[in-house]
């Protein structure tokens, strides 16, 4: 029985292009696939510290026609499975495949589920009672500590395995890190 006392948990909420794998443009097979070096060490120790693993990935190439929902959902099968092989379970993925002006319809909308937009972060808190002072977000945008923010994350960490950064990119975030590696001696 749930009640309003629960306990809420912390969660570790992850990227996907940039901090779990290569970002390469619009990945949608596992040959394109690259894991970024260390990502199941650093989620593995995460989830060891009491985090779930919930990853929040913007996907516009669904809406722009690169490749189907279906190409999505079985590539995040695959790539969901690779984890639990190194012993890391991934609570669950969110996704947004729309885009407001280089999608087709219906995908072409302005929505409240792609980063900056907190949407993905804030049904994942409802839906695991997640505790956003507790837990914290792993991007490699600056739309991602936007949308982290907006959605009460209270720790925002940019990791350098993914985009070109500027000066004011990085002052969104609290913390820097080299890549998702860094997991392991600074969490």
């Amino acid at each position: 029985m749930t009640t309003a006392f629960a306990k809420k948990r912390k969660a570790a909420f992850l990227d996907r292009d940039g901090v779990i794998n290569v970002d390469h443009g619009y990945v949608s097979s596992a040959e394109q696939f690259e894991f970024i070096d260390g990502v199941f060490d650093a989620c593995r120790h995460l989830q060891q510290q009491g985090y779930l693993l919930i990853v929040v990935t913007n996907q516009s190439g669904i809406g722009r026609g690169y490749y189907t929902e279906q190409q999505f959902h079985s590539l995040t099968r695959w790539m969901n499975a690779q984890f639990a092989l190194k012993g890391v379970h991934i609570n669950e993925v969110f996704f947004c495949p729309h885009h407001p002006v280089n999608a087709k319809p219906p995908y072409q909308t302005e929505c409240n589920c792609r980063k900056p937009a907190p949407g993905m972060l804030l049904q994942a808190i409802e839906k695991y009672q997640i505790d956003p002072v507790q837990s914290l977000m792993l991007g490699d945008k600056k739309a991602d500590m936007q949308a982290a923010k907006a959605a009460g994350i209270r720790r925002k960490v940019l990791v350098l395995s993914g985009q070109r950064l500027t000066e004011e990119d990085k002052a969104s975030a609290d913390e820097v890190w080299p890549s998702i590696k860094t997991a392991l001696t600074a969490v």
